[in-house]
C-alpha cells in the first residue's frame, strides 16, 4: 500500500513526488508518456514573476513567483540563469486591452484610454523590483535605445527602453531532476505507463496500470493525486466521474524558434497593439525564441501545433520592432503546448488566471486535484499540496525543499564558468561549446558520465552535435529516455542540430541496447 499515488508527469506531478519522497511518504507516479511530455516542455522556458499579471492585480501569484526566482536559481544554477530583459517604450503606443489595471486607468483619466503610459510602466517595474525583495538580480535602470546596444536591432524609432531582471530555465530538464531526486528519496517513476481506471475503495484507491508491452498491474494507494496537466478534467469526471463543479480551461500557446536576429544575450519585452505581450529570447546560442499566443485549445487528445495563422502572428509582431523583417522561411521549427489552468470564467484566454488550485475531496479515500500552476511557482505549489495531503493522511516531516540543491546543482549561482573551466581541465579534448553544453545540462554531474575518458574516441559512438554514446547510455540508464525525440527535444534540444538521418540513428540505437 503506498501513500500517495500520482497522476501525471509534468512539473506539479513530479515537483509534489519529490516533496512528498523526501518527506518519507511512499510515492508511486505514473505518466502515460515521457516526462515533461506534454506542457511542462512547451513552456516560453522562463523563470519570471510575470510582469504582465501586475495588470491582472494577481499580486501574491507574482509576489511568490519573484521570490521563487531566487530560491531556485540557488538550487539549479546549471540549467536555470539570470536574464535582463528590454522593453522597448514609445508615446505613440496604444493598445487594445481590457485588464483591471486598464479599466481603471480609463475610469480615472480618459484621455489615457489604450495606452501604458511611461509612469505606469516604472509603477510597475517599481513593484516588480520591490514586491519579492532582491539579493541576487540586479534593479530595472532605463536605457537610451540610441546608444545601448540593445537598440541595434531595433526600429529607429524607439529611443528609449525600461531593463528589468528575470530568468531562464531548461523547463524539461527541471522536471527529470526533480523526477530524479524523487526517485533517489524512494519515489517510484513510471514512464511510458497509462492509469486505466481507478476505483475508490472505502480507506484506499485501486489504480490500474497499463505499461509499455501491454500488462496490467493494480497499485493500491491511500491517496490519489491527479496532476495529469491537460488531461486533468478528464480524469476528474471521467475516470473518477465527480461531480464537482471545478473545470479545467485549455489554453494553447505556440512559438516558433528563427537564427540568432542579435548579438548580444538578452531577451525583449514586446508590447502589441492587441494588448498582448511577446518576449524575443537568446535561444541555444545559435537561435532567437519568440513567443507565445494565448488560444483557447479543443481538447488534451488534440495534438497542439503552431498553426500558420500564430506563425504569422509572432512574425507581424516581432517585425513591428526589428529592423530585420522576418519571413516564415526564416522559421526554422515551432512548438505549442497546452496550458490547463483552472477555468475562472474570464472571457480571453489571456485574462484566464495563471494561479494555480489545489482541490481536496475527502468523501471516502481523498483524491487532490491539481489546476494550472507556472513552472516558476512549482515548488510552492508542491508544498500548498504537502499541506491539502496533510489534511488526509499523516505528514511527519515539514517544509523542507527550499535549501536543497536539485542533482547537479550543488555549486554557486555564479560558479558556472569556474564549472566549465574545470571541467575542461579534467577533459583536455572537449571543446569549450561541448564543455559548457555538458554543465548548462548536467552541473555536476557531467563527470559522471564522462567517466575515465582521456579522448572523445573513449566516449564511443558520435551521433553528432557533441552527443557520444557515453551521454547517451547515461541518459538512458539514469533518466528515463526510451526514445530518440526523449532525448533530443527534452533531455536536450540538440535536435535543432541534428539532421534527420541522425535522429534516426539514435532512435535504432535505443531500440537494438534497451531489449
Amino acid at each position: 500500500m503506498r501513500d500517495l499515488f500520482i497522476i501525471g508527469g509534468g512539473i506539479n506531478g513530479c515537483g509534489i513526488a519529490r516533496d512528498a519522497a523526501g518527506r518519507g511518504l511512499s510515492v508511486t507516479l505514473a505518466e502515460q508518456g515521457d516526462l515533461a511530455g506534454a506542457t511542462s516542455s512547451a513552456s516560453t522556458k522562463l523563470f519570471h514573476g510575470g510582469l504582465r499579471y501586475l495588470e491582472y492585480f494577481e499580486f501574491r501569484l507574482v509576489r511568490e513567483a519573484l521570490i521563487e526566482r531566487e530560491v531556485l536559481l540557488k538550487a539549479m544554477p546549471h540549467i536555470s540563469w539570470p536574464m535582463r530583459f528590454v522593453l522597448p517604450y514609445e508615446r505613440a503606443m496604444r493598445f487594445d486591452t481590457a485588464t483591471p489595471a486598464s479599466k481603471v486607468l480609463g475610469a480615472v483619466m480618459p484621455w489615457m484610454k489604450g495606452r501604458r503610459p511611461a509612469w505606469m510602466i516604472r509603477l510597475g517595474l517599481f513593484l516588480y523590483d520591490h514586491l519579492g525583495g532582491r539579493q541576487i538580480l540586479p534593479a530595472t535602470r532605463t536605457l537610451d535605445l540610441r546608444q545601448d546596444p540593445a537598440g541595434a536591432p531595433l526600429k529607429e524609432r524607439f529611443a528609449q527602453a525600461y531593463e528589468y531582471s528575470d530568468c531562464w530555465v531548461q523547463d524539461a530538464r527541471l522536471v527529470v531532476l526533480n523526477a530524479r531526486d524523487a526517485a533517489a528519496r524512494g519515489a517510484e517513476i513510471l514512464t511510458r505507463t497509462k492509469v486505466i481506471a481507478a476505483r475508490r475503495e472505502t480507506d484506499h484507491w485501486a489504480i490500474t496500470l497499463r505499461h509499455a508491452d501491454g500488462t496490467e498491474t493494480v497499485v493500491e494507494a491511500k491517496m490519489l493525486i491527479n496532476a495529469a496537466g491537460p488531461w486533468v478534467g478528464e480524469v476528474l469526471h471521467g475516470m473518477l466521474h465527480s461531480s464537482a463543479p471545478d473545470g479545467v480551461r485549455l489554453v494553447r500557446g505556440s512559438h516558433i524558434v528563427t537564427p540568432r536576429l542579435y548579438d548580444h544575450d538578452k531577451c525583449y519585452f514586446f508590447q502589441g497593439h492587441d494588448g498582448r505581450i511577446i518576449f524575443a529570447i537568446p535561444y541555444e546560442d545559435d537561435f532567437t525564441l519568440i513567443g507565445t499566443t494565448d488560444a483557447d485549445h479543443p481538447g488534451p487528445d488534440t495534438p497542439p501545433t503552431c498553426t500558420e495563422p500564430e506563425r504569422d502572428y509572432l512574425l507581424a509582431f516581432a517585425n513591428e520592432y526589428f529592423k530585420r523583417q522576418l519571413a516564415p522561411e526564416d522559421v526554422v521549427w515551432t512548438y505549442s503546448g497546452v496550458r490547463p489552468l483552472y477555468d475562472d470564467g474570464a472571457k480571453s484566454a489571456t485574462a484566464a488566471t495563471r494561479d494555480y488550485v489545489l482541490v481536496l475531496d475527502r468523501d471516502g479515500a481523498p483524491v487532490l486535484n491539481v489546476f494550472g500552476g507556472k513552472i516558476t511557482t512549482y515548488r510552492r505549489l508542491a508544498e500548498a499540496a504537502l499541506a491539502k495531503i496533510g489534511q488526509a493522511i499523516e505528514v511527519a516531516k515539514g517544509n523542507w525543499t527550499a535549501g536543497e540543491a536539485l542533482p547537479g546543482g550543488d555549486f554557486p549561482v555564479a560558479g558556472v564558468a569556474d564549472q566549465i573551466e574545470r571541467l575542461q581541465a579534467d577533459y583536455p579534448f572537449l571543446t569549450q561549446p561541448w564543455a559548457r553544453r555538458l554543465i548548462r545540462t548536467y552541473g555536476t554531474e557531467a563527470r559522471a558520465l564522462l567517466g575515465k575518458a582521456r579522448t572523445a574516441a573513449d566516449l564511443g559512438r558520435d551521433f553528432g552535435a557533441t552527443l557520444s554514446q557515453a551521454e547517451l547510455d547515461w541518459a538512458v540508464a539514469n533518466e528515463w529516455v526510451r526514445g530518440a525525440e526523449d532525448m533530443v527535444w527534452r533531455r536536450t534540444k540538440l535536435g535543432l542540430r541534428l539532421s534527420a538521418s541522425q535522429v534516426a540513428e539514435i532512435e535504432a540505437y535505443i531500440r537494438a541496447t534497451s531489449r
